[in-house]
């Protein structure tokens, strides 16, 4: 299936919440699997508590205070890996965490990876279940996403859609700010979804690898 170009360094190099929130909608590719990013989370470079940063450089977060356009994979719950993308020029700390997934390619192989899953919605609606969707590891820990096997790419063809913005998920601080970004209907989406009294929308264009939704 074809895909439009790798997005480049330039993309990441910018506010972890513009990122976070122009994310949904490119497609996230390792090897033969793929999926359109439908859900994302920022983490900022100053003054979010939830953030892995906030303590300052450290050996697990040097990583983030880096060059942007790399891959920060982080280990969770002593069984889970879970993807974020650097943003922010290099010195500033900013990543964007990659909750959901709408699978588009290597499903086959998706679904080997995650037997769990019993449909199509759940291989990879949340961070770890997408890593694992996608094979990826602590060994892509600080990978440049702007090459190689594991990037992000624009999709082929545009369709329109609407971002919600929301509360992040599954943090005990800072736990109000709006820094969750999806794609409002979105069957593949993690978690709660916003209520309308939090629901933030704008138009987008969401390329669509295929022409249609999968």
């Amino acid at each position: 299936m074809a895909f439009g170009p790798i997005l480049p360094r330039s993309f990441y190099s910018r506010p972890a919440i513009d990122v976070a929130r122009d994310l949904p909608g490119k497609v996230l590719v390792h090897g033969r699997a793929a999926g359109i990013i439908v859900e994302t989370e920022a983490y900022l470079a100053a003054g979010d508590q939830a953030a892995h940063s906030a303590r300052g450089v450290t050996p697990r977060t040097e990583v983030i205070f880096g060059p942007p356009g790399h891959a920060y994979v982080y280990f969770i719950y002593g069984m889970y890996e879970c993807l974020n993308l650097v943003c922010e020029p290099a010195g500033t700390a900013g990543c964007v965490l990659i909750r959901a997934l709408e699978p588009v390619v290597g499903l086959d192989l998706m679904s080997r990876r995650r037997p769990a899953a019993r449909k199509i919605e759940d291989l990879a609606s949340g961070p770890a279940k997408l890593a694992m969707a996608l094979g990826i590891t602590r060994a892509h820990n600080g990978a440049d996403v702007t090459r190689g096997k594991l990037v992000v790419r624009e999709a082929l063809r545009p369709m329109a859609f609407e971002i919600e913005a929301a509360p992040r998920i599954g943090i005990k601080q800072a736990v109000e700010l709006p820094l969750r970004f999806l794609i409002r209907g979105n069957r593949f989406v993690s978690g709660a979804r916003s209520d309308t009294s939090r629901t933030r929308s704008r138009g987008n264009q969401r390329l669509n690898p295929a022409g249609s939704r999968s």
